[in-house]
């Protein structure tokens, strides 16, 4: 992977209204980018567009379900439109779940999978084009869970385990074209999906997130995945957390499992 100045151009982050898309859409900005903010919010999109307006940016706010593959493709559509070019995808977009699988409906983890997963392959598919014609890069938000178990998520580390599954294999598809891939694997970060995660009825999970680790802050992981993707870097975990896991999960997955099963027993409730 090729280090990259992103002065100048065009950068697509799914999921931007909040959280981690907003930091990043804040980071990259700062860099030099056009900011296109996807969100099924339509006025916390507007809210950052206009932001970063305000302060001399140019931004985009779209409204678009990264479920719907017709709606990631209108909304690429208009990027091009208003641009011309897609340099930079971000797919950020994601929900959660805190429930044993025992007591999970099967429909909370096709919502899950749905949103995280092959929300990331609509807009990957109706950016690609564009990507290919830019010698682009394609950012995935995923997670410790895309690498490790992760206890009372089955349908989350699903997920996200899918997205290492499909983007470090489209990294190797792509190569000869000049687009690279860029995973993130964080811990915790403080960040609305844990408010927002679902239970195993669907509803909202009734009881407090446990964590481990300490609870990373979005405008630092956005500044360590805008950095990683500057330095053309193939893999980030930002955070002892991450690194730790990455390791541990690794070298002695049984030990990991067992550890982590001990810390987050609460969220089998």
């Amino acid at each position: 992977m090729k280090r990259r100045d992103f002065t100048g151009t065009v950068v697509v982050i799914t999921g931007a209204a909040g959280g981690l898309g907003r930091a990043l859409a804040f980071a990259f900005a700062a860099a030099g980018a056009r900011i296109a903010a996807l969100d099924r919010d339509a006025a916390g999109a507007e809210a950052l567009a206009a932001e970063l307006r305000s302060r001399d940016r140019q931004a985009l706010a779209i409204v678009c379900d990264v479920t719907d593959s017709a709606a990631c493709e209108r909304a690429l559509a208009a990027v091009i439109t208003s641009w011309g070019r897609v340099d930079v995808l971000v797919n950020n977009a994601g929900i959660s779940h805190r429930s044993a699988w025992r007591r999970t409906d099967p429909g909370v983890t096709r919502r899950v999978m749905e949103v995280d997963f092959f929300g990331a392959v609509n807009s990957t598919r109706a950016a690609l084009d564009a990507l290919l014609a830019a010698h682009g890069l394609i950012i995935v938000i995923s997670s410790v869970a895309g690498f490790a178990p992760l206890i009372a998520r089955t349908g989350y580390a699903a997920a996200k385990h899918a997205l290492h599954g499909f983007f470090d294999s489209l990294r190797c598809e792509l190569a000869d074209d000049g687009v690279d891939v860029l995973m993130v694997c964080p811990a915790f970060i403080a960040t609305g999906i844990d408010r927002n995660a679902l239970g195993g009825d669907g509803a909202a999970a009734r009881h407090a997130q446990q964590i481990v680790g300490e609870r990373a802050q979005p405008g630092d992981i956005a500044l360590q995945v805008l950095r990683a993707a500057q330095r053309g870097r193939r893999l980030l975990l930002p955070g002892r957390t991450s690194k730790l896991a990455w390791w541990l999960s690794r070298l002695a997955p049984a030990y990991y499992a067992r550890a982590m099963a001990r810390r987050l027993r609460g969220e089998m409730l």
